[in-house]
């Protein structure tokens, strides 16, 4: 049994008569015990019977919905799986007192990773869970190798931990399908111990579809934590030349490259990215693999789309590794919008200035860096800034916080060319519609 959160608005879940708080027993034959249950009982379903209580009271209802059509039922989300490990890069463990709860919460629940492409490292898994993932076919997942040898890869996580390669041949064998990922900490799981992770994964291909390989993140909260070194611009280098030595012996074998670097080291290695072609199905795009090529490739779509604007001079937000690349597009953007564009690089004082990415900026920082700045008529903040539900930033600050600060509109945008452009296209309906007011 699952409880229903919410339910949305004129969906079929609505027009049935199901509200938030109702218990969800069943779907069809399958009894729901969670929300795996729910999703997989779900799965090309168009007619949809509920076995459903409220109170005391069981009832029934049948849905029926059009193709890919969501039955409007938000369930009540479980509390994950907590991680066991004592990563030596535990990003959790590098975040100060005081932010709000969720953020010190260790995942490591293989539920999630289905659902929502979280990695786990499977150092915690037990063989019931094993089990069900094989027989519900929970495909694809997200796995954090860091390394295949296997005293190495303890020393990372923090603790004895079972073999990877066998847990991973069993998922692969049964039909499971896996991307993976390396932190890439210097001294700890690069150069030959990187090769051999790399070789050793290839061999599971395709059932391993994709690795990612990403530089460790430090802030400047480490006191007390193992030493570690942040990836140099040399390392950066000489692992971009493993990477590419390993995707051309992929792709003579089977095809595939199979393993990717993530944006930061070709920026660190100051060396040129390959075409969006090389990153194939971008299948380690939300893990920073292939963001600048793609933003690249939408960019030189938006500059064909765009149209002139009247609405003088607006500012955006950024980390400082991508300013230069959003300075280009917005400068090229604003010749063909008449629209300033103002890129306004935010160093990171919360995390320290090694943090350099958008996404780990926080509301105080945006205000440190905009206080003596003309913002103009209005700001746009990348929603890689939010928290998914919502407008809240890192240090809880919202939208309307940044909105009554420095009295002028405070748009979330998308992250993405696209994403500027339609932010632009919103204010210059705004103020016609203010005008016509």
């Amino acid at each position: 049994m699952i409880i229903i959160d919410q339910v949305i608005a004129q969906s079929a879940a609505e027009m049935a008569g199901i509200v938030g708080g109702d218990q969800l027993l069943a779907v069809g034959t399958r009894a729901v015990g969670d929300i795996v249950d729910y999703f997989l009982a779900l799965e090309g379903q168009s007619t949809v019977p509920l076995l459903l209580c409220r109170g005391d009271e069981p009832f029934e209802v049948v849905l029926e919905l059009a193709e890919e059509e969501d039955p409007g039922i938000v369930p009540a989300h479980p509390a994950p799986a907590c991680c066991g490990n004592n990563c030596i890069f535990c990003f959790v463990h590098q975040l100060p007192n005081g932010l709000r709860r969720s953020l010190y919460v260790k995942d490591e629940d293989y539920r999630f990773s289905w659902l929502y492409g979280s990695y786990i490292t499977l150092g915690n898994i037990g063989e019931e869970e094993l089990q069900r993932i094989v027989r519900e076919r929970l495909s694809p997942l997200y796995i954090s190798v860091h390394a295949t040898d296997e005293e190495v890869r303890c020393r990372l996580l923090g603790k004895q931990v079972p073999p990877i390669l066998p847990m991973l041949e069993r998922l692969t064998a049964a039909g499971i399908e896996l991307h993976t990922q390396v932190v890439l900490c210097p001294g700890f799981n690069d150069g030959d111990v990187l090769r051999r992770t790399i070789n050793d994964l290839a061999l599971l291909w395709p059932q391993i579809l994709s690795l990612a390989v990403v530089p460790v993140g430090l802030t400047r909260y480490r006191s007390h934590l193992p030493q570690l070194e942040a990836v140099t611009t040399d390392l950066a280098g000489s692992t971009l030349d493993i990477l590419q030595q390993a995707q051309q012996q992929q792709l003579e074998r089977t095809g595939s490259r199979f393993v990717f670097a993530a944006d930061e080291f070709y920026l660190r290695a100051a060396r040129e990215f390959p075409g969006i072609e090389s990153y194939e199905d971008l299948w380690q795009l939300e893990n920073g693999v292939g963001m600048l090529p793609l933003f690249r490739c939408e960019a030189e779509e938006v500059l064909i789309e765009a149209i002139p604007l009247d609405l003088g001079r607006v500012s955006m937000v950024t980390g400082s590794s991508f300013v230069a690349e959003l300075e280009s597009f917005a400068t090229r953007l604003g010749v063909r919008t008449g629209v300033e564009l103002q890129v306004i690089a935010v160093e990171n004082r919360f995390f320290g200035s090694s943090v350099s990415v958008a996404g780990l900026l926080t509301g105080a920082d945006i205000i440190a860096a905009c206080e003596t700045v003309d913002l103009g008529t209005a700001l746009l903040l990348p929603d890689v800034l939010f928290n998914d539900g919502d407008n809240l930033l890192l240090d809880d600050m919202r939208i309307e916080d940044l909105e009554r600060h420095f009295k002028i509109p405070v748009l979330r945008i998308s992250s993405d060319p696209w994403g500027i452009l339609d932010g632009l296209e919103r204010l210059d309906c705004s103020e016609i519609e203010i005008l016509q007011g």
